[in-house]
């Protein structure tokens, strides 16, 4: 019997599936890029200092990595198309309410202005919507994809991260030079405008997405895998500390670079913004590289343990160079580093992104990346709260640089030891427990 040819219609659909994901990442790195790139505009209306602003990172980051785990868990019981919506929906209007934030007249609290606890509550309440983007995302990738083709398809969705961080700068400082209407701030209007960007979204998401009837993977478990049962695995932690050294790395970048050089090289948001698109640009053909390349790699017949630690590995070495930073005084060579780092970056969290597929059943996979994810959002909170206390006490950017630069190398060789072998976790499970003979 001849083998059945391709359906050319479920590939074609497939791929429209992952376009679509792609644009809500994209919504979510320009809705929590606004802040970074206006804290200038914003900081005119409402006093921020350096720990101030680590404290509204860190607000952001701490919900969103709760919400990472319990998004995972609530799109594992909800679906993919239903929780897809309600998340989205969330995290547009909690985009917009930054453009509420003032002083309106009320005394301080809690030693801080009332528009500081509104941006606060603001943060929040983003980090509880964007929390469960990627574990969607991941378990889209799981219901429509083989095993063979993730790692691409995870690298298209993780470059609209890229496609958002890079609109962002040009996008804001137009709007913050440009926009003035009903007589309100320009910088509320990148939050109104970025926030109606996603429920416009979520009208195309609704009408588009459906579960595949018959998913790319293998047939689903009947249950879902408990939280506990995957803490009880090595693999699993190794996975979450990794997450958690290279993302508190990344979120310095992400958070931290539009002040970075507002600061050091006294930039304006027109010449910032100009310049600042281009390292979000490179973190976009990192993402699209180190998927394809364990792509590559598995096509060549690599085992996915190689394809992915090398790919891994190869993204790693890019990291350390970041810490020539603090001796450039060109903010051509500065940009030219921090793009390598973007690059080496992205690339990396495609294929760290892609291992709970390799490793959990689809039905558990939302449960899994969501805690991966909140490993990662712990450790952009610890290393930003240190970058802010650094700089309000007298310190430069310098030992953030080095820090930052270390952790993805550091990260790769937990990878290594924690998980030896890439596989799923029931079967590397039951080959190390003895067998237990019949008496």
């Amino acid at each position: 019997m001849e083998p059945r040819p391709p359906d050319r219609s479920i590939e074609h659909r497939r791929w429209r599936i992952a376009l679509l994901v792609t644009v809500a990442i994209a919504i979510s790195y320009l809705d929590r890029q606004t802040l970074p790139w206006a804290i200038a505009a914003v900081q005119r209306d409402i006093a921020i200092s350096n720990e101030t602003k680590a404290s509204l990172d860190s607000a952001f980051l701490i919900t969103y990595g709760l919400m990472y785990l319990g998004g995972g868990r609530f799109v594992d019981a909800q679906g993919t198309r239903r929780g897809f919506l309600v998340i989205m929906l969330f995290w547009s209007l909690a985009c917009a309410s930054h453009g509420l934030a003032g002083n309106h007249g009320m005394p301080a609290l809690l030693g801080l202005p009332f528009g500081v606890l509104m941006l606060g509550a603001s943060r929040l309440l983003l980090g509880v919507g964007e929390g469960g983007g990627f574990p969607t995302a991941t378990r889209a990738v799981a219901e429509w994809f083989p095993v063979t083709e993730r790692s691409t398809a995870m690298g298209m969705i993780n470059a609209g991260t890229a496609v958002g961080a890079v609109a962002a700068p040009p996008l804001i400082a137009l709007v913050l030079t440009r926009v003035d209407w009903l007589g309100l701030a320009p910088w509320r209007w990148v939050f109104f405008l970025t926030g109606a960007l996603g429920l416009l979204w979520t009208l195309w998401w609704w009408r588009v997405y459906r579960t595949p009837a018959e998913p790319a993977t293998a047939p689903a478990e009947v249950e879902r895998s408990p939280l506990g049962a995957l803490l009880r695995h090595r693999e699993t932690w190794a996975v979450v500390l990794a997450k958690f050294l290279s993302d508190g790395a990344w979120y310095f970048y992400l958070f931290w670079l539009p002040k970075y050089l507002f600061d050091a090289f006294h930039l304006d948001i027109r010449t910032a913004g100009a310049i600042g698109w281009i390292p979000y640009a490179a973190s976009g053909v990192g993402s699209v590289c180190g998927g394809a390349l364990s792509s590559r790699l598995l096509a060549r017949g690599l085992s996915v343990n190689a394809a992915r630690k090398i790919a891994l590995g190869a993204s790693a070495a890019l990291m350390p160079w970041v810490m020539l930073v603090p001796g450039l005084h060109s903010v051509g060579w500065v940009i030219f580093v921090f793009s390598l780092a973007f690059f080496g970056q992205q690339s990396w969290s495609t294929l760290v992104m892609i291992l709970p597929t390799d490793m959990i059943s689809r039905r558990a996979v939302g449960t899994l990346a969501g805690l991966v994810g909140f490993g990662g959002a712990m450790g952009g909170v610890l290393l930003g709260q240190v970058v802010g206390y650094l700089r309000d006490h007298g310190q430069s950017y310098t030992p953030a640089l080095v820090i930052s630069g270390s952790l993805h190398v550091i990260a790769f060789a937990v990878l290594c030891v924690g998980i030896p072998v890439i596989r799923p976790l029931s079967t590397a499970l039951a080959e190390r427990q003895p067998v237990t003979q019949p008496a």
